[in-house]
């Protein structure tokens, strides 16, 4: 039965990746429901899927086998168009490595996405200004990522995911490359985001950095092996 509150559907969603001589079984009969306004995070070791199931849920890949629902719409077999005009307008990206452009300033590189939208200049301009505010980050529009702390440019890639106002933010490792005082920091920033409304997936290898979330996926071997409510979100903190 579909899930009113539903935003991402996964049934029976499989990827393999094939080569002369191996066929790997990426993902295997994954069946997954992220509601809107949930906070989950993906777990497990290296190998496990992790990064195939971003790259599918993010509209960078596509499964082998299975269906595929975002925001109402089955994705799976979309033409590659359809698919950048819907990654553009439904997704937020979050990268482990900021993936900030260093010729640009900070309110360059958050407008970028929205280049590519048929937006006023006027409402381009008022998109990068809210999200930079959200993040704490106005004061530094001029500058250029070469002049901010490694913290400061993760704040900068979140309010380039959140100026386009997508349906989902999807971070992959987003305090990978940040000492623990700045990690707390993005960390905090995204609670506060999913306090707000967002609806957040974070893959995360740091066990201590699932706790921020409702939710924790567990993947082995391309399955779910977990799907669990956190003790945070079971003590309603």
């Amino acid at each position: 039965m579909t899930d009113p509150n539903a935003l991402i559907q996964l049934e029976n969603l499989e990827k393999v990746y094939y080569t002369a001589e191996l066929e790997t079984h990426a993902l295997c009969d994954v069946n997954l429901t992220i509601r809107r306004g949930e906070f989950v995070t993906v777990t497990g070791p290296s190998g496990c899927g992790k990064s195939s199931l971003l790259s599918i849920l993010g509209l960078l890949d596509t499964p082998t086998r299975g269906d595929f629902t975002l925001a109402g719409k089955s994705v799976a077999r979309l033409r590659r168009n359809e698919r950048a005009h819907f990654r553009n307008r439904e997704i937020g990206f979050i990268f482990q490595a900021f993936n900030l452009i260093g010729s640009m300033s900070v309110s360059e590189n958050v407008a970028l996405p929205l280049m590519y939208r048929k937006l006023s200049r006027d409402e381009r301009g008022r998109r990068v200004d809210d999200a930079l505010e959200k993040v704490g980050m106005a004061h530094r529009r001029d500058h250029r990522p070469s002049q901010l702390s490694g913290g400061q440019q993760q704040r900068v890639a979140v309010a380039r995911a959140l100026a386009g106002d997508p349906a989902i933010l999807l971070a992959d490792e987003p305090t990978g490359n940040l000492d623990s005082k700045n990690s707390v920091m993005i960390m905090e920033l995204l609670c506060d985001l999913h306090r707000e409304g967002a609806t957040i997936c974070m893959v995360t290898h740091n066990p201590d950095f699932v706790a921020y979330a409702q939710r924790r996926i567990a993947l082995l071997d391309g399955r779910v092996v977990a799907d669990e409510i956190t003790a945070t979100a079971a003590r309603g903190a």
